[in-house]
Formats: C-alpha cells, structure tokens, sequence
C-alpha cells in the first residue's frame, strides 16, 4: 500500500524550530514534485513551499528565509526545516507529491494525512 506519512510537529515556542518530514513507502520507485502545505483554523489550504525533482524549491512570501525545503531521494522523504517560527504559523502541515513511481505503476496526487505544528506566543 503506498502512504505518505507527515511527522515532526508539535507544540513550540515562538522564536523556535521544528522538522517536518515526509515519507512516501509502499514499493516506491520515486517521488516527482512535493509541495508542503498548511490549513490554519477557518483558512483555505495554502501551499507553504514547494520542491521539483530537480530539487528546486520555491516558498510563499510568508516563510522565505526561515522555512526551508530539502529532499531526501534515496530515502524517497522530504523535509521542511521551520525556523523563527510565529504564532501564525500554527496549522496543519500536510504534504503533497504530484507523482509517485511505483511497482504498481505511476499514481498521481497523494495527500499525507497531515501534522499539527501550534506555535505558542
């Protein structure tokens, strides 16, 4: 069965750090485009940063310079470094993955199931 499992979040102090990581398992061959994304009480999900095959990563304004997003293809995990966090970061972290290769063949548009990050004031 093939899964994306979010780990890493918790509850910390405003000024400080956490790390996420995605893991895809389940007989997979590799994982495409990854994005992170965060779903805040009452808001809309938004994309936080995102990371191509080729590693290139981009961020939404609201985290550049203090998020950053990493790779791990041997591992098929993706990591989203959060430092200076804000209260307003507090939300559920979810990973996304455009594609995965597979034994079972190519499949498109996984979800994680998502990690609550709460960032105290």
């Amino acid at each position: 069965q093939v899964q994306l499992v979010e780990s890493g979040g918790g509850l910390v102090q405003a000024g400080g750090s956490l790390r996420l990581s995605c893991a895809a398992s389940g007989n997979i061959f590799s994982i495409n485009n990854v994005g992170w994304f965060r779903q805040g009480p009452g808001t809309r999900r938004e994309l936080v940063a995102g990371i191509d095959s080729e590693g290139s990563a981009n961020y939404d304004d609201s985290v550049k310079g203090r998020f950053t997003i990493s790779r791990d293809d041997a591992k098929n995990t993706v990591y989203l470094q959060m430092n200076s966090l804000k209260p307003e970061d507090t939300a559920v972290y979810y990973c996304h993955v455009d594609r995965l290769e597979t034994m079972y063949g190519p499949m498109n548009d996984y979800w994680g199931q998502g990690t609550q990050v709460t960032v105290s004031s």
